[in-house]
């Protein structure tokens, strides 16, 4: 892929803790995305995310060539390996002596490893970069923000995302017909073999997308072993513990396409579950599908393909509640939103200022998807000034302006930040600032083990709304957290209303207007004799 000297580029970085790969395209509709080697020539697409210090010098190197080095001259060397890990867990490492923060580490080892795109662009013409890794979470965000910082980009435009909505991304610009069904991706790492499973909701318009994960861990050794050096009998064995996990994925649906990734997965002693997959699927082996996927997203965040139009991404990192306040416009009391459900809940942040008065109450309003949760969440100002400079400005002196920013740590993990701002000229802020945590929504299902007796709601899944309505259902986000409400958890009966009618709809739903349903009576056990 060639682009002109002028052409914008932009990145995707998959960012792991034992490798980490390059993609890149330029900014054009009709331009390939590829992924940078290591090796001139070669397809060696996985950087290891280690350095190496060589002992008593400044000198560091990254990737194969810190690996190569601590190998040929292990007596200079000093090996630093799984950087994200160290970054995440954070406390200082010691490497020839001195301390040095896990996050400048990190941050070194992403400004070497972004130095390879001289080969194909100046840095100057970079314009995006999105990042992406297995889950994120609070505290690998917020390192994820330091490295960023310390990498000091020319440009603003970086953006986070997990491996499912890259594998998402990258199924957006495949052929319609290779995910037609369900699609099935098997990741092979170190600690076990990582499914995602994709499936669309084509009764909703536009379509929902879900990605459901699983782990499958290796029985009895870290990692599978090489298979060069094996006796056939084991190859064998190990061949049909991939299959058995290879058919639990595909017996969940009608899969038409499956991806193997990692390098685990090359060479030719997996027959059997080659054999499998390939009845009726198309099969595709490789490497770097999570960074071209991410390079996707952006050209679609920028350009905005049919299918990414046609289609929306539900994944685990979108929030699920509508946070909002009631406040007081022209003398009428209203709803003022903050924070939409549907957004990735670590890109969810919003900064607004508002007068309240000395005896006012601030609450959020917290509206989850579903019912239950908690609906307002109160705000404590602490003791706010009083003082007035005649009697003309008393009343006036009773209100003060109120900064207010709210973001998440978290998908329910509600961070408010507060700051006295003053009354104009009447009396100056007073930089008193208050922060609170506000816990979004409720834990009992989880705790319950993800399983109950009864699920009762305004709105049913689409599914169940197509077979009522008989038209295809609208996606919204609430629509679309029913459906992954549906897949997610396990229940006995499902209530709804919303349509006007009493219905029972097979095999267990229940649509109610004006009937009353009782209870099911727990069953008594006979005694014995």
């Amino acid at each position: 892929m060639l682009g002109g000297a002028g052409d914008k580029i932009i990145i995707g970085y998959d960012l792991g803790n034992a490798f980490s790969q390059i993609s890149y395209s330029y900014l054009s509709q009709d331009c390939e995305v590829e992924t940078l080697s290591c090796v001139a020539g070669e397809e060696h697409y996985n950087i290891p995310t280690v350095l190496c210090k060589r002992q008593g010098t400044g000198q560091w190197l990254f990737g194969r060539e810190a690996l190569r080095f601590a190998q040929e001259y292990p007596e200079e060397a000093i090996l630093v390996e799984g950087l994200v890990g160290l970054a995440v867990t954070g406390g200082q490492v010691l490497v020839d002596g001195e301390a040095y923060e896990p996050v400048a580490l990190l941050t070194l080892f992403m400004k070497r490893s972004l130095g390879l795109l001289s080969l194909v662009s100046a840095p100057e013409r970079i314009v995006a970069m999105m990042i992406t890794c297995r889950k994120l979470d609070s505290l690998l965000i917020e390192v994820l923000n330091q490295t960023v910082t310390g990498l000091g980009l020319g440009y603003s435009r970086v953006y986070y995302q997990s491996y499912a909505e890259s594998f998402y991304g990258y199924m957006l610009y495949q052929s319609r017909d290779l995910w037609a069904e369900q699609t099935v991706l098997f990741d092979y790492r170190e600690d076990g073999i990582y499914s995602m499973r994709m499936e669309c909701n084509r009764r909703t318009t536009p379509v929902v997308a879900y990605v459901h994960q699983w782990i499958y861990p290796f029985q009895g050794e870290s990692c599978l072993p090489d298979t060069a050096g094996l006796e056939e009998s084991r190859v064998a064995r190990l061949d049909r513990e991939l299959l058995e996990v290879v058919r639990q994925e595909c017996g969940k649906g009608k899969v038409s396409s499956a991806y193997l990734i990692g390098e685990g997965f090359a060479g030719e002693w997996m027959s059997q579950t080659l054999q499998y997959l390939c009845r009726g699927r198309r099969v595709f082996q490789g490497v770097n599908l999570y960074s071209k996927g991410a390079v996707y997203c952006l050209l679609d965040k920028h350009f905005g393909s049919k299918a990414g139009k046609e289609h929306v991404f539900l994944g685990g990192d979108k929030l699920k509640y509508n946070i909002g306040m009631q406040v007081l416009r022209q003398g009428r009391e209203s709803y003022y939103a903050l924070l939409d459900a549907g957004e990735n809940w670590y890109e969810s942040e919003y900064t607004c200022e508002f007068y309240v008065g000395q005896a006012s109450c601030i609450s959020l309003v917290i509206t989850p998807l579903i019912s239950g949760g908690v609906p307002r969440a109160p705000l404590s100002l602490g003791e706010l000034p009083r003082e007035q400079e005649t009697e003309e400005e008393a009343f006036s002196c009773g209100f003060s302006r109120i900064r207010m920013r709210l973001y998440l740590e978290g998908e329910k993990q509600l961070c408010v930040e507060m700051e006295d701002m003053g009354f104009g000229e009447i009396r100056p802020a007073t930089q008193l600032t208050w922060r609170q945590r506000v816990t979004c929504g409720d834990s009992r299902l989880e705790e319950a083990g993800g399983q109950v007796d009864y699920i009762a709601s305004h709105q049913a899944p689409t599914n169940v709304d197509s077979c009522i309505t008989g038209t295809v259902c609208e996606v919204t986000a609430l629509t679309a957290f029913m459906d992954q409400l549906q897949q997610k958890y396990r229940f006995g009966r499902w209530f709804f209303g919303s349509y006007h009618q009493n219905r029972i709809v097979p095999p267990k739903y229940c649509c109610l207007f004006d009937r009353v349903v009782p209870g099911e009576p727990k069953k008594k056990r006979r005694k014995k004799g």
